[in-house]
């Protein structure tokens, strides 16, 4: 069971999460949850998951990957938050966790009570709307927040007039 939310209580802000990947459709989930951020004098979370499956390699070569890892994601997340600091005007929450992706969605989740809306692009392609998509959408009533998601055939411009 999830925390209750606090962003409502004086002194914290609702906050709007954005994950980031290297899929084409990360980047319509980040300007929409930035948006809705400013536009509600919100917070923004954009969360990197490096997967750990890779690291257990051999001693030594795990933590070169890692570092490796490590600092292709905060190249990553330098690169998107400039990206909304210039198109949107709003200050984004850096955070890079290793692990699957969905264990720490929801452990973020669990520690900033503050965030209290998840946002997903869903792909267009062959394989469905995407793995985190189907992920959260498969847990169905038992993820701990409202989890919103974001058409592959919208626009920036069809983004900004909705958030």
């Amino acid at each position: 069971m999830v925390s209750k939310r606090q962003s409502r209580l004086e002194g914290h802000r609702r906050k709007f999460m954005a994950v980031i990947d290297n899929s084409p459709e990360c980047g319509r989930a980040v300007r929409y949850a930035g948006m809705r951020a400013k536009n509600s004098s919100g917070g923004l979370v954009l969360l990197y998951v490096i997967s750990d499956a890779d690291f257990n390699q051999w001693i030594g070569v795990g933590d070169i990957m890692r570092a490796e890892a490590r600092e292709e994601a905060e190249t990553i997340m330098a690169t998107i938050a400039q990206k909304v600091r210039n198109e949107i005007g709003a200050e984004p929450e850096l955070v890079i966790r290793e692990g699957k992706a969905s264990d720490q969605i929801l452990q973020l989740i669990e520690e900033d009570r503050d965030v209290a809306i998840l946002v997903l692009a869903a792909g267009s392609g062959k394989d469905g709307p995407g793995p985190l998509v189907q992920q959260v959408a498969g847990r169905g009533a038992a993820f701990p927040i409202p989890v919103t998601i974001i058409p592959d055939s919208l626009t920036d411009e069809d983004i900004d007039a909705l958030s």
